[in-house]
């Protein structure tokens, strides 16, 4: 069994090589990109260089629609940014290590913040598809997690305060909920989808939760912002088209571009 120490070294190595490639010395934030949302990084900051992340220890590539290989190391003002235009998912058949392992190389090249991008199935009325979300809190359902040993970490604050104020500060309207991650690769049934409501839930994706656990443990803080794609509960009645899905963050990638400059020009 691979245990968090083992992988904090792979990702320890895979951050050396990550800065070498890139000539940087080291990173003020890592920012993961979710489904759809890698156009965003053409409006998120000033591009340095790009990288194949299966060129880097550890690494795997993605194989869902809307997520690619590619690192991309940039300037947001005077921050130096390490932006990954996809992520790897326990139903692509990887395990959560490797879910992980993008945002512990991050944090291991320096990055003090973590930013997690995704996109979501609303579980609100109030909630609109093309509405980005800050997420609140989260509800991990995948019944397995980042952390292997004696590793207890506290999540009480793992979306911390200050950030999420400052994504409000950065746009007023932003709302926030509490996001289920489920592992897929289906959709729910009308009763899971009830229950999800009943715990709580106001979200649903396939994302994030692994991630923060894993940059928590590592001391980094985290703000995640989930892009409603479609309305689950709709999705009862409707059958899902994941292109749609897609479209409905690509169109919006100017904005959300834009917003994570705001918010990492604010750190």
């Amino acid at each position: 069994m691979i245990r968090t120490a083992d992988a904090k070294e792979l990702a320890a190595q895979a951050a050396d090589e990550l800065k070498s490639r890139s000539g940087a010395d080291g990173y003020d934030a890592v920012v993961v990109l979710g489904s759809g949302w890698a156009d965003a990084a053409d409006y998120l900051g000033t591009p340095d260089i790009d990288l194949d992340v299966i060129d880097l220890p550890g690494f795997a590539a993605p194989t869902a629609a809307g997520h690619s290989t590619k690192v991309r190391s940039m300037w947001v003002g005077a921050k130096r940014v390490a932006v990954f235009l996809g992520r790897v998912h326990l139903y692509e058949g990887f395990d959560a290590m490797q879910v992980a392992h993008a945002v512990r190389t991050g944090v291991a090249a320096g990055a003090g913040t973590v930013v997690l991008t995704g996109s979501a199935g609303s579980l609100r009325a109030d909630f609109a598809v093309g509405q980005p979300i800050v997420v609140r809190d989260h509800i991990n359902l995948t019944a397995t997690s980042p952390l292997a040993g004696p590793d207890f970490v506290d999540l009480s604050d793992a979306y911390t305060e200050r950030l999420r104020e400052l994504a409000h500060t950065s746009d007023a309207t932003l709302a926030e909920g509490v996001y289920a991650t489920v592992p897929g690769p289906q959709f729910q049934t009308p009763a899971e989808l009830g229950m999800l409501r009943a715990s709580g839930a106001d979200l649903v994706g396939q994302s994030i939760a692994l991630e923060t656990i894993a940059a928590v443990e590592m001391g980094a803080e985290v703000l995640a912002l989930a892009m409603i794609s479609n309305d689950a509960i709709g999705g009862v009645y409707e059958p899902f088209n994941q292109e749609r899905a897609l479209e409905a963050v690509r169109q919006r990638s100017p904005r959300l571009g834009e917003l994570l400059n705001t918010i990492l020009m604010r750190l």
